[in-house]
């Protein structure tokens, strides 16, 4: 099993910035793949960004790109979604997923691709 623990949630105004981390315990050895989802009020909850845990490789959702910076501290179990010039459309509850293992095919894009969930943090940006 692995637990995730996301913060750094807030209000900020548009044009802002806000680092969400997720610190992960348990089999955290076991991790193969990191990710951030976010879920609007009414609305599916959609990818944001992911990042393989060894090697680095990140993955980006097309509204997010440029402005979003997925990373993460081995030594920490931490991973960190850096988000800039923040829009009030990104206003979401932003969860941490983990993926146990590694397999063809992956996208990293897809919830169920992921086997493990934080509970969530708010992020609301005000215009």
């Amino acid at each position: 099993q692995v637990q995730l623990v996301e913060s750094g949630g807030g209000l900020v105004q548009a044009g802002g910035s806000l680092r969400l981390s997720c610190a992960a315990s348990g089999r955290t050895f076991a991790t193969y793949a990191m990710g951030w989802f976010r879920q609007a009020p009414g609305k599916e909850r959609e990818f944001v960004a992911a990042i393989k845990w060894t090697g680095g490789n990140t993955y980006y959702a097309d509204s997010v790109k440029g402005r979003f910076t997925v990373s993460r501290d081995n030594a920490k179990n931490t991973v960190y979604l850096q988000m800039s010039s923040l829009k009030p459309e990104d206003t979401a509850i932003y969860y941490c997923a983990a993926r146990a293992s590694a397999r063809a095919s992956l996208t990293f894009r897809l919830r169920y691709e992921y086997d493990y969930w934080g509970q969530g943090t708010q992020v609301t940006v005000s215009s």
